[in-house]
């Protein structure tokens, strides 16, 4: 793997972490109610889209199973219609989107 591919990685499994850490002892209801951690959470998604785009083509096309597009695309619809973003939705993929997306990226760094 280039080392390039390798630090975006390494700062994806970064932002999963720190969104992860936002959501840790938070329920939807008080994720919904705090305008601050919305936004902070919802920031993470951008970074993490933002990051996946970095990645090489190559590098993408030979990882077909982790959904990239999918990734890319949550970033274009946190950062551009966040007004109408559904935050249930955002919570929901970060407890249950993130952990296996982390677990398969970091089997990607330990080979």
């Amino acid at each position: 793997m280039e080392h390039r591919n390798q630090v975006i990685l390494r700062k994806v499994l970064s932002e999963i972490d720190i969104a992860s850490q936002f959501l840790s002892d938070c329920t939807l209801e008080e994720f919904t109610a705090d305008e601050l951690l919305k936004r902070a959470v919802c920031m993470t998604v951008i970074n993490i889209g933002e990051l996946v785009k970095s990645l090489s083509d190559d590098f993408r096309k030979q990882h077909t199973d982790i959904p990239w597009k999918e990734i890319a695309g949550f970033r274009d619809i946190a950062a551009h219609k966040y007004q109408t973003l559904r935050m249930d939705d955002v919570f929901e993929t970060v407890h249950s989107e993130f952990p296996p997306l982390r677990q398969q990226l970091q089997a990607l760094l330990d080979e």
